[in-house]
């Protein structure tokens, strides 16, 4: 019985051991195709799950990215609503009304823009300061589950789930789940990588 247990644990440990090592190549990998990711651009549908409500909001819109810090997140329907991040400026664009946003100005506000820009790229696997992470393989997906690590971030979201296309190395589906108990999917379609966009996409003026 006991040489069973010992083998038995000496099985679960090397299957630890292994799993991590690819867990490893898998960071790795998405990291390594991240920084080749010069450019990105690609059509959304964001879906919001209401808890208390029992209900859910669908918006569509376009998102453009350049590295390595400019990322143009635009609703069109069913309403007209755009976010710009340049460097540490952010610009804030709804119904002709324009707010300018410093960053730095506000810990919540710079977590939330740079979940936002590390997100959609795949950075956020190797935040190790921000989240901690784990990773499943499953048919044509790499599914990583980030937990928050500082308050900021804790007291938004439960967790944040990546979907990874094997291929591509890139994010296809986004998943926010908040404290509160509401769920927000993003979804990435039409991806174009590495393709020139015009520099006024980002302009924050």
């Amino acid at each position: 019985m006991k040489n069973k247990i010992i083998l038995l644990s000496l099985l679960v440990l090397s299957f630890h051991n292994v799993w991590s090592q690819t867990e490893r190549q898998v960071k790795a990998v998405v990291d390594q195709a991240s920084a080749q990711l010069k450019t990105m651009q690609c059509d959304f549908v964001q879906t919001k799950h209401l808890k208390l409500l029992n209900d859910r909001m669908v918006s569509k819109g376009k998102m453009y990215y350049q590295q390595h810090d400019k990322l143009r997140w635009e609703y069109v329907s069913p309403y007209q609503y755009t976010f710009i991040m340049n460097g540490q400026q952010v610009l804030l664009k709804n119904n002709g009304r324009k707010d300018m946003i410093d960053v730095n100005q506000s810990k919540a506000f710079k977590s939330i823009a740079q979940i936002m820009l590390n997100s959609v790229v795949g950075k956020c696997l190797t935040a190790d300061k921000d989240f901690r992470s784990s990773i499943d393989i499953s048919g044509s997906e790499y599914i990583a589950t980030l937990q928050p690590l500082k308050k900021e971030l804790k007291s938004m979201f439960e967790k944040i789930v990546l979907h990874f296309d094997k291929q591509r190395l890139l994010v296809t589906k986004v998943e926010l789940l908040e404290k509160k108990g509401d769920r927000t999917i993003i979804e990435l379609r039409n991806i174009v990588t590495n393709a020139s966009i015009p520099s006024n996409t980002f302009s924050v003026h």
